[in-house]
């Protein structure tokens, strides 16, 4: 009878190589939020996948970067604490992009981890930067196995779960088979709206918010009543937020409702309020109070 393998798996890399976008791909559905502004993964957020031979539990974690705030300092401790949790490391890599500054320091934090890595070279259907052995070269970590994959068309990914499934222990299933998250749904709707507002919002609006849940029920009319904050630092930015006569607003729910709504498979009434906190990216209070301090996870 073969073996069977179980394994944590931590996803690491810089803003904007598709970490999100390959764990939804892997998934079968969309599970974590996607966006071409950078730094929209805050937390570490785990996606279980189970076949017949294996289970791989995957740490989605924010992309590593130079800081900017609190909360960008969190973001990066959150990352990097994930290699105390994992057996094994993804270092998604964008295939497009010319190695850099960011990509020696990932590698070195790697090395110092002594865990084992696979590298993935995400976007390989578009032209490459340069080839894998000679991006590897460039950081002194050519004895690491790489592969070619595309998160957007699906290219690559069987072989890439092969790699992963043939790298991670052997051991027992931790998880039910049909758990595919360990977040509750309050998280991922305050998700999709927090898309919403990367998507719709311009300049410095999006990453000066943050979307909390206040109340969230299901009505005797079979409605889902949800009620959200959406936090902003300056009231000048609340003003954009909201929009002329609610305008951004309206858009922010209509854009978000529709995908909680297949989330949930209900009708929802959706409640959204604007309010300020200043300077809450600087305020290690409200950086806890909103879940974005990072907290030990045993497996």
């Amino acid at each position: 009878m073969k073996e069977h393998r179980s394994g944590f798996i931590g996803i690491i890399g810089r803003p904007n190589v598709g970490k999100s976008t390959l764990l939804n791909a892997l998934a079968g559905q969309k599970l974590l939020i996607v966006s071409t502004k950078p730094q929209t993964t805050r937390e570490r957020i785990r996606v279980i996948l189970t076949t017949e031979q294996s289970q791989l539990i995957f740490y989605d974690t924010p992309g590593i970067h130079k800081p900017l705030h609190k909360l960008g300092e969190q973001m990066n401790k959150t990352a990097l604490n994930t290699l105390k949790l994992v057996d094994m490391v993804l270092w998604l890599v964008d295939a497009t992009q010319p190695v850099g500054k960011g990509d020696a320091w990932v590698a070195e934090a790697l090395k110092k981890s002594h865990l084992p890595v696979l590298v993935a070279f995400n976007k390989s259907d578009l032209k490459p930067a340069s080839q894998p052995g000679d991006f590897l070269a460039q950081i002194e970590a050519g004895d690491w196995p790489w592969v070619k994959i595309s998160a957007l068309t699906g290219d690559g990914l069987p072989q890439l779960l092969t790699q992963l499934e043939a790298a991670v222990p052997e051991g027992p299933q931790y998880y039910p088979e049909e758990m595919i998250t360990d977040r509750p749904e309050s998280f991922i709707v305050t998700e999709y709206i927090r898309e919403a507002v990367l998507t719709l919002a311009q300049e410095e609006i999006p990453h000066s918010t943050a979307v909390i849940m206040e109340e969230m029920k299901e009505r005797p009319n079979g409605k889902v009543y949800i009620r959200v904050s959406i936090l902003v630092e300056k009231d000048s930015q609340k003003k954009i937020v909201i929009g002329r006569d609610g305008n951004l607003l309206k858009q922010i729910g209509q854009s978000s409702r529709l995908q909680i709504e297949d989330l949930l498979e209900k009708p929802v009434y959706l409640d959204l309020w604007v309010k300020t906190r200043k300077d809450w990216r600087n305020s290690l209070p409200a950086l806890r109070e909103l879940g974005y301090t990072d907290r030990e996870l045993s497996k």
